[in-house]
């Protein structure tokens, strides 16, 4: 046996056997040096130069999964995946309604708006963010949480995909991590003014309802840069920031809870 296949063969006997994550986290890792293919539950997974991964855990993430991948001397190796079950808080919005506009307007703007989302959600970069110790974009008491079903004017909404910060309009809002801005614009009817920051590996911050913007697409930005300020435009009922996450697998957005990576990363 060659001594990278005996290095790699070693870094999985002393493994854990299995990967335990609660829904709405996000797993990072280093793969056994050499390793390649690596999946989740058949589905190709990115892996930067150095052998790291990440994956994200959908609000309703199924109780165990299964990452496999293939050792350099082409053995096959995967380790379950158990996927603890969180319970989630409903919120009652009786003043705020499901779409902010009138229903027509709603219809002919809402189409575009999801086809420029879901651009800036797609591409896999080489930003290195992602492998940052992420940081608060804003101050204040959290509001709301990912999964937390929000019943809008007596309506069930969709669940709430996002953190919420609540402080005054005007606060700054900065980059949790390094990346690039894939989106910069609106207001949009739901999101108002919007920035998306790409980093890396598929993940991609999403700062909603600001009341201005400070970037603009394509620019390279820092951790701790300004983004732009806290606002209440598309649908809010005060100032404050939502911050979504999302983790683009196989082409399919998963999203996860923001919150999970202020302690640390996993």
């Amino acid at each position: 046996m060659s001594l990278l296949a005996l290095v790699a063969a070693l870094a999985v006997a002393v493994a854990p056997s299995a990967i335990a994550v609660s829904q709405g986290d996000i797993y990072r890792d280093q793969l056994p040096p050499g390793a390649h293919d690596l999946s989740l539950d058949g589905k190709p997974v990115t892996i930067s130069a150095d052998g790291h991964f990440l994956f994200g855990v959908g609000r309703d993430a199924l109780a165990s999964a299964r990452l496999r991948y293939t050792l350099a001397d082409g053995t096959a190796a995967s380790r379950t995946v158990t996927v603890a079950p969180r319970s989630w808080q409903i919120q009652s919005l009786p003043t705020l309604p499901a779409r902010p506009v009138p229903d027509a307007e709603f219809e002919a703007r809402r189409p575009a708006e999801i086809a420029s989302i879901a651009t800036a959600r797609a591409g896999i970069s080489d930003a290195t963010g992602w492998q940052q110790a992420f940081i608060r974009p804003a101050p204040g008491p959290i509001t709301g949480g990912v999964g937390s079903q929000r019943i809008l004017a007596g309506t069930p909404a969709a669940p709430h995909s996002g953190t919420d910060f609540a402080a005054p309009a005007g606060t700054p809002v900065v980059a949790p991590a390094a990346g690039i801005v894939r989106l910069a614009s609106g207001p949009f009817t739901l999101e108002g003014n919007l920035v998306m920051v790409d980093h890396g590996m598929g993940l991609v911050s999403a700062f909603l309802h600001l009341s201005r913007v400070d970037v603009k697409v394509g620019d390279a930005i820092e951790q701790g840069q300004i983004l732009g300020a806290i606002g209440r435009t598309g649908r809010a009922t005060g100032p404050h920031l939502h911050w979504g996450l999302t983790w683009t697998h196989n082409g399919n957005g998963v999203r996860v809870d923001p919150a999970r990576l202020l302690d640390a990363l996993q």
